[in-house]
């Protein structure tokens, strides 16, 4: 008989806010959440302590919205370089343990024990264990849940916080489980939930038994996949340590200072957003077969378009000339807020690029080739060490541009 998997999930609690508590240990007593940049139109909770979530702030309100309901509350800009150094810290902990171990986000991760429980116990004593230890090492809190699939070790860690461990057997499912609001679920989203209630599914155990094949064909995969994971069926391994699959697409997005009201000024956001898409598409190894526009206007109404590209790039000009081409198609000309590129269907750039007659090849390489040495210079002097003359325009110098022109930076 095969031996059941066992498997911790680890939360780190409140982390960015309990990050910037570290450094300023008089926070932990009064209400306070990181928040982004309320100039830069950044302005929501990205985080809050324990205080602050007891006054009713919640993670994605907006700053005024949580300053009605606690007056009081103390406001902390983020600092993500301290976020991801104490994140890798934590793993170094958890790989004292196994070698399976999958991160979900900067502050989680699922660790496989199965195999560790001979040397360091059961996997309660191990989720305990790191609880201690990271506690000791770094000031910080885990919440563990601990099941035999990924999908409940993640609810048991939500079911108790912080600082807590909560071990889900399969025994547990009819008393435990199945009870809880169908959204507790992992893969059950705020525009899933009201389509599972549209079936009268309301619960976990609902979910478990209702129909896989009617879920299915209601739901399309993800109705198959959430009966499967409310039943416990969920066989997901966790992966080892640098075992990832590549992305199937890289995108970015920015929320601009003031509204972008010409062609010029989005492109100049655009090319912005589009090196750090292909110095990512360089580190994957891949080309981009489609172009992805987003938009967001002043009404918070998104937009997206994209097309396929005539060859597969990884090119800055390669991405923002098309996109261009759908902003013209597309933009009614209405200020826009929110502006991003994304690259799409991803493919290895071992297979190379065929010569062509609508395109330079030579030229595609030398722009590769320039690209490539200026990620080198960035890396190694930091990426303001090299920056775009169409980069350094004030605002009033990009409306002077030439509109939807597809000329290279």
């Amino acid at each position: 008989m095969l031996q059941e998997r066992v498997i911790l999930h680890c939360d780190l609690n409140n982390y960015f806010a309990s990050v910037e508590c570290l450094s300023h240990p008089e926070w932990r007593a009064v209400p306070m959440a990181v928040c982004g940049s309320v100039e830069e139109r950044h302005g929501i909770v990205l985080a809050k302590n324990e205080l602050a979530k007891k006054a009713g702030v919640k993670t994605a309100m907006t700053v005024p919205e949580a300053l009605r309901l606690c007056p009081r509350l103390v406001l902390a800009p983020p600092h993500y370089d301290q976020y991801v150094a104490y994140s890798h810290r934590v793993r170094q902990v958890y790989a004292k343990y196994t070698d399976q171990i999958e991160p979900f986000g900067i502050d989680e991760c699922w660790l496989d024990v199965t195999g560790s429980q001979r040397l360091f116990g059961s996997g309660e004593q191990i989720a305990h264990r790191l609880r201690q230890e990271v506690k000791q090492a770094f000031g910080l809190t885990i919440s563990v849940g601990v099941s035999f699939c990924k999908v409940l070790a993640k609810l048991g860690s939500d079911m108790k916080k912080p600082d807590a461990v909560t071990l889900l057997a399969r025994k547990d499912l009819p008393t435990r489980v199945w009870p809880l609001p169908a959204a507790d679920l992992m893969g059950v989203g705020r525009h899933t939930a009201p389509k599972l209630a549209q079936l009268g599914i309301y619960t976990v155990g609902q979910l478990a038994a209702a129909s896989s094949a009617m879920l299915q064909r209601r739901l399309g995969k993800q109705g198959l996949l959430l009966w499967r994971n409310a039943n416990g069926f969920d066989t997901d391994p966790v992966r080892y340590v640098g075992d990832f699959d590549p992305a199937k697409s890289v995108s970015r997005t920015t929320t601009c200072r003031a509204d972008l009201e010409t062609p010029a000024q989005v492109r100049q956001v655009l090319v912005g957003l589009a090196e750090s898409v292909c110095t990512a598409l360089r580190r994957e190894q891949a080309y981009a077969e489609v172009v992805k526009l987003y938009l967001r206007d002043r009404e918070l109404t998104w937009c997206q378009r994209q097309a396929v590209l005539p060859v597969p790039t990884r090119l800055v000009g390669g991405l923002v000339n098309p996109a261009m081409d759908l902003l013209a198609q597309s933009w009614q000309g209405v200020p826009l807020r929110s502006v991003g590129i994304g690259a799409g269907r991803l493919v290895s750039d071992r297979v190379g690029l065929q010569a062509g007659l609508f395109y330079d090849l030579a030229r595609l390489e030398r722009t590769e080739r320039l690209e490539s040495r200026v990620d080198e210079v960035r890396r190694k002097m930091g990426k303001n060490a090299l920056v775009r003359a169409s980069q350094m325009l004030t605002p009033l110098q990009v409306t002077l541009g030439s509109g939807f022109g597809r000329q290279y930076d």
